[in-house]
């Protein structure tokens, strides 16, 4: 019954529609408190497993046969809206309850290697008008969401639909294990470490560590992967190239070639020849004033040239995909679209820190590949297939015969 309750919580929008389902396909009157109360439990036991040494006989037990042909880790930033802690429901905090999440993907996959390039053009997505506009203008580069978009839209770039064709070259996805918390990002780097140890992550003949310009990103870099190759998100270089185009030029013809100029040069590997070019528009237009808006072009381009040099050692595409290594955090973007739709919604809000910690767990455990959240549930104290533990006076009444 925990099994089944669990699992309609993790893969429903909420509590109350898990009891429905519980009501109408599970066969079982189980009421959206109850589940609530489960999911608890359950999700405090999975964070408990999340902590624990990789080096117990439980986590061995579990370890992959083989490490990985390549092993990659992703994380990104998320949002989930909660309570004042101590608060019942309906009550949250000022500015909208808004906490940030820690979102990470550690997956196990197969890449194909080549001597030469084996993409040198971009993808032709990536040369069309509406797809681009689609990308950049999305949540993270919401300061510069005065610039006019010609498609009309606001999206993520995983919400953009078909930007990234597949090609011999892209790494294949095998296994995938996800990690999210509300934690710091020093614990949560520990977490991800964890994790990477469990995987045999370390063993693997190639690694690659990708997110996007999030300082808290590259500081769990630094300090736990720096053996993996670090890869900057393409999508994310092409979103600040194209608004400072924009901001560059006033004419939209001049604007989309200018673009089109720097995102194939950064795709080639030319950041340095793109940044030259970017530091004399500068150097043309000024200074930005101070309490300039974010939306002055002279704001724009100081972001987009200050991001290309603190990132320009992870921009090496060329090389990373001779070594079929990913260039985007496409499989990241994925992952935060399956999580919040579990936690983030209207008037959706979570129990701080408790209610939240364990949804986190929960629905994460849910999207693991290798059914971990089954396996937990299966394996945990008072599951009735699992045989109890013998007392320690037991054990000294039969030794002693």
């Amino acid at each position: 019954m925990v099994q089944r309750i669990t699992v309609a919580a993790a893969e429903t929008r909420s509590f109350k529609r898990a009891a429905i389902v519980m009501e109408h396909v599970g066969d079982a009157g189980v009421s959206a408190k109850t589940i609530e109360r489960v999911v608890h439990d359950v999700g405090g036991e999975l964070a408990g497993r999340r902590d624990a040494d990789p080096r117990t006989d439980d986590a061995l037990a579990r370890r992959p046969e083989h490490p990985p042909e390549l092993a990659v880790v992703e994380c990104d930033g998320g949002r989930i809206r909660t309570r004042e802690p101590g608060h019942g429901p309906g009550v949250h905090r000022t500015a909208e309850g808004w906490r940030e999440t820690k979102n990470a993907c550690l997956i196990r996959a197969a890449r194909t290697t080549s001597e030469a390039d084996p993409q040198p053009e971009p993808p032709e997505c990536f040369g069309d008008p509406k797809h681009v506009a689609k990308i950049a203008e999305t949540e993270a580069l919401s300061v510069a969401a005065a610039v006019p978009n010609p498609a009309g839209t606001r999206a993520r770039a995983s919400e953009a639909g078909g930007l990234i064709p597949s090609a011999d070259w892209h790494p294949r996805r095998l296994v995938r294990t996800v990690l999210s918390s509300l934690a710091a990002s020093k614990d949560f780097g520990e977490q991800m470490v964890r994790e990477a140890k469990r995987r045999r992550f370390a063993e693997a003949p190639a690694r690659a560590f990708l997110g996007d310009g999030l300082p808290w990103n590259w500081s769990i870099w630094k300090r736990h992967f720096a053996d993996f190759t670090p890869i900057l998100d393409f999508i994310h270089v092409l979103s600040y190239l194209y608004l400072a185009a924009r901001a560059v030029h006033e004419s939209a013809d001049d604007a989309w070639d200018q673009y089109l100029a720097w995102m194939r040069g950064a795709w080639g590997g030319e950041v340095d020849q793109v940044l030259e070019e970017l530091i004399a528009w500068r150097a043309k237009q000024g200074e930005p004033p101070e309490g300039a808006p974010e939306n002055d072009p002279r704001v724009i381009l100081r972001k987009t040239i200050t991001y290309l040099e603190h990132n320009r050692e992870r921009m090496n595409y060329p090389e990373y995909r001779r070594a079929g290594l990913p260039v985007t955090t496409a499989w990241m973007e994925s992952l935060v679209k399956e999580m919040n739709y579990r936690v983030k919604g209207t008037e959706m809000f979570w129990n701080d820190p408790a209610g939240a910690e364990a949804i986190l767990q929960v629905r994460a455990a849910s999207l693991c590949d290798d059914e971990r959240l089954i396996e937990h549930l299966r394996t945990r104290p008072g599951y009735p297939f699992v045989r109890r533990p013998k007392s320690p006076e037991f054990t000294a009444a039969k030794n002693r015969g």
